[in-house]
């Protein structure tokens, strides 16, 4: 995702939007996910998104049906955001296992998707999950979508070089799925301090303990 910085847009953008709906209705989803970086998803209130984005209190019902619909919304074009990025990554992996996994890694970590705002939403989305079905949907712990991709990959690991077995793709997916949270954590907890290339790099050592020849670091 953008930083909150970069993702500021001027009044006349947003006042241009108020005559194209699709224009309103990402301004909306914009302003909320700006909104719940700021302020916590708790204190967004449907004002606080209004103000932000410039138009009336009528759109959110017009182009969403209310509030929780909108933060639904929200919540699903940040999942489209991270797998927009994720896949740009992806294509140049090729089709070697390896690489995918890295890409996965490094980009998960990297600038465009882990930063201020995106970490703050997430944490945000994350905190309320459990109560919010609409959230939840794209705010899993445990994404099917990204394990999917990861599994296949280890599987294809394991088959191809008889290094551990189905057992070690599904720990080798669940191991990789928990360090790359928790380094959104720490980067949330200590900004100044996150180092992406030490992340990056303990996970690769992680990797490589679990496939022996595999996961070389540069």
């Amino acid at each position: 995702m953008e930083t909150l910085d970069k993702n500021k847009e001027s009044k006349g953008k947003k006042r241009a939007s108020k005559r194209d709906p699709e224009g309103s209705r990402q301004a909306l989803i914009d302003a909320t996910l700006d909104t719940i970086a700021e302020i916590g998803i708790t204190d967004t209130t449907v004002t606080s998104i209004i103000k932000r984005a410039d138009l009336s209190r009528g759109m959110i019902h017009l182009h969403f049906g209310g509030k929780d619909k909108l933060l639904s919304s929200a919540a699903k074009y940040y999942s489209e955001v991270y797998y927009a990025e994720l896949e740009k990554s992806l294509k140049h992996a090729g089709g070697d296992p390896e690489a995918i996994i890295m890409a996965v890694v490094r980009t998960d970590l990297g600038p465009n998707l882990l930063n201020e705002r995106s970490a703050k939403v997430w944490h945000a989305f994350r905190g309320v999950a459990h109560s919010h079905p609409g959230i939840s949907e794209y705010s899993s712990t445990q994404d099917e979508r990204l394990k999917g991709i990861l599994q296949k990959a280890f599987e294809h690991i394991t088959r191809e070089h008889s290094v551990g077995g189905q057992l070690s793709a599904r720990q080798a997916t669940f191991g990789t799925f928990a360090l790359l949270e928790g380094m959104w954590v720490h980067f949330l907890s200590d900004m100044d301090g996150f180092s992406r290339e030490e992340a990056v790099s303990l996970i690769q050592k992680f990797l490589s303990g679990m496939f022996p020849g595999h996961f070389a670091q540069d």
